[in-house]
């Protein structure tokens, strides 16, 4: 059984007194890949890239959402890559949740239905997708908002959710700690990868945490001087 980790971030807003996000984290499937779970301080929750696929991990997910109560409403995919989506249809019927992507993501995510059987994946039950994530938007999550960017490259739809006050990102398969998505895969873009981290992450506030989707955190500091791909010290 995997073990979930939690975060929980309290910051001063002049609207409320206070508020809370809080970021659970669970690591799933042989790709070991980042399941996410936020929710705002009422319990109010969505799913971020389910990754689980064994029973052993759903019921992880579901004995979770159950003991602190939260009221899931709403499913999001930052890219439709096998291992971001394995617990996509069970999740979307389990709990009668809306399932999000954005558009150019549709050939990514039917294409997981084909090769899935060759990674092992014996049992993939696709999902279709119920709405379209579109760049700039705003989810409302409870008494939080969420912003999408649009980050392509890895994926050409991929997309990672920002909350502002907190200064947090579920950046997907983006950047991770020392390293950026592979773009070799269909549908990738290495130039305009590192073009999109540039002008949408590293324009970000420098404090910025970054919870990718294999590995741990990371911040927009660390990766701006650091990062050997995209980092100040590469030269272009």
């Amino acid at each position: 059984m995997t073990k979930s980790k939690s975060i929980f971030l309290y910051f001063a807003d002049f609207q409320r007194t206070f508020t809370m996000l809080s970021i659970h984290s669970f690591t799933f499937n042989p790709f070991q890949e980042n399941t996410y779970l936020i929710h705002d301080e009422n319990g109010v929750a969505a799913l971020i890239d389910p990754g689980c696929h064994e029973p052993g991990e759903k019921a992880e997910l579901t004995e979770f959402i159950e003991r602190h109560q939260l009221d899931l409403v709403l499913l999001l995919n930052t890219h439709c890559h096998i291992d971001h989506v394995l617990g996509n249809a069970w999740a979307k019927r389990k709990w009668g949740i809306p399932l999000w992507i954005h558009e150019k993501e549709i050939p990514v995510l039917k294409s997981v239905e084909v090769y899935a059987p060759n990674y092992g994946f014996h049992g993939y039950e696709g999902a279709t997708p119920d709405h379209f994530l579109q760049e700039g938007q705003v989810i409302t999550l409870g008494e939080e908002e969420i912003k999408v960017l649009f980050v392509p490259g890895h994926s050409p739809g991929h997309v990672v959710f920002y909350h502002e006050p907190s200064k947090r990102c579920l950046g997907g398969d983006t950047l991770f700690k020392g390293s950026i998505g592979r773009s070799d895969l269909p549908g990738g873009n290495h130039a305009q990868l590192l073009s999109k981290i540039k002008s949408e992450l590293f324009t970000l506030p420098e404090e910025t945490v970054v919870f990718p989707g294999h590995g741990p955190e990371t911040t927009i500091q660390f990766e701006k001087r650091n990062n050997p791909f995209v980092g100040e010290k590469v030269s272009y």
